[in-house]
């Protein structure tokens, strides 16, 4: 199936650019979202408009971007949860939670569809999440997962002040396994 991009499709293409698609991409995903339309004569000749639309568009959110991702870059994000012995999490840290201590950092709502996490972190450790803003910019966000006694150790007050680009989450997901 032939589709004109109406927007950019991450992983696909940009706007105004006629692509063959997998017809149920395309029916069930593309044309729905109204991401895309069937590439008809027609449609091929609004091609150019759209193209033009789309580079003025991405030139506006390009500043923006670039903006965020200076911001989000830097962010150490810390999430205490309860865990076991070995390290193993009693619950997970997944991507929706990451998503929404970056929005309290920002003061506005974050998509958690931007986090790139693969799959929820079940371990404790230090990670390196990449945040898809476009599909040119992706800047990294370190994630760090602490049981919860060694937060306890951390705030005590003999110890060093934590960096200001910083944030302590406690897993509410976190639970003891049931059984």
């Amino acid at each position: 199936m032939k589709v004109l991009l109406l927007q950019d499709v991450y992983n696909l293409g940009q706007a105004g650019e006629v692509k063959t698609v997998a017809d149920g991409y395309g029916r069930n995903y593309l044309l729905p979202r109204g991401m895309a339309i069937l590439a008809t004569p027609a449609a091929v000749r609004r091609a150019e408009r759209i193209k033009q639309a789309a580079v003025e568009r991405r030139a506006r959110e390009k500043s923006d971007i670039e903006a965020l991702a200076q911001v989000i870059g830097g962010m150490r994000l810390t999430f205490t949860a309860r865990a076991g012995e070995k390290g193993k999490l009693y619950g997970s840290i997944t991507s929706a939670q990451i998503a929404d201590a970056i929005s309290r950092k920002l003061g506005a709502e974050f998509d958690k569809r931007k986090i790139a996490l693969r799959e929820p972190i079940r371990e404790v450790g230090a990670y390196s999440i990449p945040v898809r803003l476009n599909a040119e910019t992706a800047p990294v966000v370190t994630v760090i997962v602490q049981q919860e006694s060694a937060a306890v150790v951390a705030e005590q007050p003999d110890s060093a002040a934590e960096p200001t680009g910083q944030e302590t989450v406690t897993s509410d997901e976190s639970a003891a396994p049931a059984g």
